[in-house]
């Protein structure tokens, strides 16, 4: 250490007081402190053999399809992977949907191919050495055969694909996969989603007992904000039964030195996977030499017998692309060119140890006569598994992790009394068209709508023995989604000390990990996730994990047929109601981003007009079983209307997502045309101020309300043009308070279109004050509205 040039002398700061330990495992084994299992020659010759004949299955993939995949992390991580399906996990292989399987997660969803050769492979070692271990179903095995279809299209017509009907495996991991849960590949998405995974089994099972959730992720994939704060998350919850495997090989695509390496700089971060796991309150146990099987079972021992409630890390030292001829951030992205010197070289060590060679490719490089090579290797490596006794051998140990969870389950690993049950919440005895007595409004009196969703959420979190966890972007009480909580113990939710609040610490402002955790929450299959920030910022910070959600739920569907598991983003404080927070908080763009931005079915939208539509909409948007529910909210007091007074109808109408608030015939001499509102604030200001002028006027108009433009898209055509006949939309002005495209599809006259009213129509963002001020300010008001109404009634008059 050196004095600087002020004569100070720089000092180390430690680490304050950790609940988690740090175990330098390769030391410790060199110290002879720490003994490990004891060798077993045989065991870790197969694990050799096998871990060799994966390395090879990997390049063979990148070679046939065509020179596309990710080989360095799949190649790094093999030795990994082996040791935790073939040593750690508790797992039934002919059963991977069991719910009490350990789980492992390629939170690196860029080591897809290493995913889809490692479960091949293991298919291949059941198949040689214990059939009985393989599904009937060829959908629930990830077979040889499947790899045909690697970075497929599902219209990719080549004959051998279509011969062996062969999944079309995507690019990065889905639930089209036996025993995946979640969509990854995107921006760190995994780990959130991991960890949501995690405390999904941790409390439906309770500690000690739940399945354990290991996720595969690399250094560079740590790199993205979310992970940290889902590192934070998992930490402060106690998620004990989480572990994570980090594959620190120091490559990504741009970089062969993304950390910091002892006295070397890192490119990218400041830190090394040990440090930012130990930081965050981690078990953390380092390995330097992650192709030691010793090094990797003494590990895999210590994980099993872990001493706390907190969660693990487990920091392997690789070499991106190890022994595959490129390596290092070559070999991330890339590999060797097809049927090349280099590839054929790749191939050598495998042949050596099992006195083969594969096929070589001659002749024209069609994509059929490709796919027949292709094919031919891939039933070389069914051949080496059945002459080499692989299979026979390590079959056994595939067959003892079966009786492992068997046992496991036999003595402890069984769903805890009094779990959450959403069944209460699927069946017939909750409707939408039935508000519960206690969440019934007088007219007249004054709530939010954000008051309102957090006592929907808390009646459906009683009724379903909390089976809605919540988290916020450190706006709990703000967005009033804490009164989800208010029938369950205060505070955060801790495994140990702490396991029956229903609400999670999310690392505190961090809308991204909230997004990721409860969709991965939303996965396990006991909970709905509900998660709530400013609309302005949870709409765009959360999309990726919503399209990822969706696109795992959509696979999910394809295999199992079962329906989506919904976790909800709550766009709090939405639209220019907030006005006092100004244009950076009160923003009207949310909605676009979300609105019909989904698969029809995956993504729901709700924009009720006020509080007593809260419950019909949410009811009917969660049993709609969407991948994503997203409800906008705003922040002040709103009055209860007396509906039946205004001659308008139920409350309960909101869940067909348009309903008429008045209805005109257009045969009536006074028939003015129609209007069509969307957004709590316009919607208050035109049946308050508008309405009732219209009335004095003898103006006949339809006035149409938007709240939720996707369930509106679920009822049958016959049904849609009966509510909202497709005449309405060639003769309708509209009033939004988001953004003038989230009325196109209601308004279809480029003249209605000109003359309808939304938040930017005066071409600039609105400035700050009271909701009332900033309205008007956006020519939003009453007084705005009015006489953009009468302006478009003179001129239907003068069209008509």
């Amino acid at each position: 250490m050196t004095t600087s040039a002020s004569g100070l002398k720089p000092q180390v700061l430690p680490f304050g007081p950790r609940r988690g330990i740090y175990v330098p495992v390769t030391e410790e084994l060199e110290a002879g402190r720490l003994a490990g299992p004891p060798p077993d020659p045989d065991l870790l010759r197969d694990l050799d053999r096998y871990e060799l004949l994966y390395r090879t299955l990997c390049g063979i993939l990148y070679n046939f399809v065509p020179t596309s995949g990710h080989p360095g992390g799949s190649i790094s991580s093999g030795r990994i992977v082996t040791s935790l399906l073939f040593g750690l996990l508790e797992y039934d292989l002919s059963d991977l949907d069991d719910p009490a399987n350990d789980l492992l997660v390629y939170a690196a969803g860029h080591k897809a191919m290493g995913l889809y050769a490692m479960w091949a492979l293991r298919n291949e070692i059941a198949r040689a050495g214990a059939p009985e271990l393989l599904p009937q179903e060829d959908r629930k095995q990830l077979r040889l055969e499947d790899l045909l279809g690697f970075r497929r299209n599902p219209t990719n017509d080549t004959p051998l694909f279509r011969e062996h009907h062969a999944k079309p495996l995507d690019g990065h991991p889905t639930p089209m996969v036996p025993g995946v849960k979640i969509a990854t590949g995107a921006s760190g998405v995994g780990i959130p989603a991991g960890v949501g995974l995690a405390f999904g089994a941790l409390d439906l099972y309770g500690a000690h007992r739940a399945p354990h959730v290991h996720l595969l992720e690399g250094e560079g994939g740590m790199t993205p904000g979310r992970v940290g704060e889902a590192m934070a998350t998992a930490a402060s919850a106690g998620l004990l039964n989480l572990f994570l495997h980090v594959d620190w090989n120091q490559a990504s695509i741009d970089s062969d030195h993304v950390c910091r390496d002892g006295e070397t700089a890192g490119d990218y971060v400041q830190w090394n996977p040990v440090e930012l796991c130990y930081l965050h309150d981690w078990n953390v146990y380092r390995i330097d030499d992650g192709s030691d099987w010793r090094q990797l079972l003494a590990a895999a021992e210590l994980a099993r017998n872990h001493p706390n409630h907190q969660p693990t890390a487990i920091v392997y030292r690789t070499t991106k692309g190890w022994r595959y001829g490129i390596e290092g951030r070559a070999s991330h992205g890339a590999g060797h060119k097809l049927c090349s010197d280099g590839y054929y070289a790749s191939l050598a060590e495998c042949e050596e140890a099992f006195g083969t060679s594969f096929p070589r490719h001659d002749g024209e490089q069609t994509p059929e006569a490709i796919e027949r090579t292709f094919w031919s290797s891939l039933l070389h490596v069914r051949g080496i598994v059945e002459k080499s006794g692989l299979g026979s051998r390590l079959a056994q140990s595939l067959l003892r992790r079966r009786e492992n969870l068997e046992r496991r389950k036999a003595e402890s690993r069984k769903p805890r009394e009094n779990r959450p049950d959403l069944g209460v919440l699927y069946g017939g005895g909750i409707r939408a068209d039935a508000i519960p007595e206690e969440l019934r409004l007088e007219p007249g009196t004054q709530t939010t709508l954000r008051a309102a969703l957090g006592s929907t959420l808390g009646f459906l979190n009683k009724a379903t023995r909390g089976g809605v966890v919540v988290a916020s972007a450190d706006l709990l009480g703000s967005t009033s989604i804490a009164k989800a909580n208010e029938a369950f113990p205060p505070g955060f939710y801790h495994s140990e000390t702490n396991p029956d609040s229903r609400t999670v610490a999310c690392g505190g402002i961090c809308e991204d990990c909230i997004g990721a955790f409860l969709a991965g929450v939303a996965s396990f299959g006991g909970h709905v996730g509900a998660g709530s920030s400013y609309a302005a910022f949870i709409a765009a910070l959360q999309h990726v994990a919503a399209r990822l959600h969706g696109i795992g739920q959509q696979a999910r569907r394809d295999v199992s047929g079962e329906p989506f598991r919904t976790f909800v983003m709550v766009c709090g404080h939405a639209g220019l109601k907030t006005g006092e927070d100004g244009p950076t908080h009160a923003d009207p763009q949310a909605l676009q981003l979300l609105q019909e931005n989904f698969p029809r079915g995956v993504g729901i939208t709700l924009t009720p007009w006020e509080p007593q539509e809260l419950w019909p909409l949410l009811i009917a948007g969660l049993k709609a079983r969407p991948a994503v529910l997203m409800p906008f909210v705003t922040r002040p007091n709103e009055t209860v209307p007396d509906r039946e007074a205004l001659g308008i109808p139920s409350a309960t109408e909101a869940a067909q997502g348009i309903y008429a608030l008045r209805a005109a015939d257009p045969q009536d001499g006074a028939y003015g045309g129609t209007v069509v509102l969307q957004e709590s604030g316009v919607a208050a200001a035109f049946v308050e101020e508008v309405l009732p002028r219209l009335d004095a006027d003898g103006i006949r108009m339809n006035v149409y309300l938007i709240t939720s433009a996707e369930l509106f898209d679920l009822l049958p055509e016959k049904e849609q043009h009966r509510i909202f006949p497709p005449e309405r939309r060639a003769e309708a002005i509209g009033i939004t308070g988001f953004t003038l495209p989230t009325l196109y599809r209601w308004v279809c006259s480029e003249e209605g279109r000109r003359r309808s009213l939304h938040a930017f129509r005066s071409g600039r963002y609105p400035g700050s004050g009271q909701a009332h001020k900033v309205l008007e300010e956006a020519g939003l008001h009453g007084e705005a509205q009015y006489r953009a109404v009468r302006d478009w009634v003179d001129a239907f008059g003068k069209r008509s």
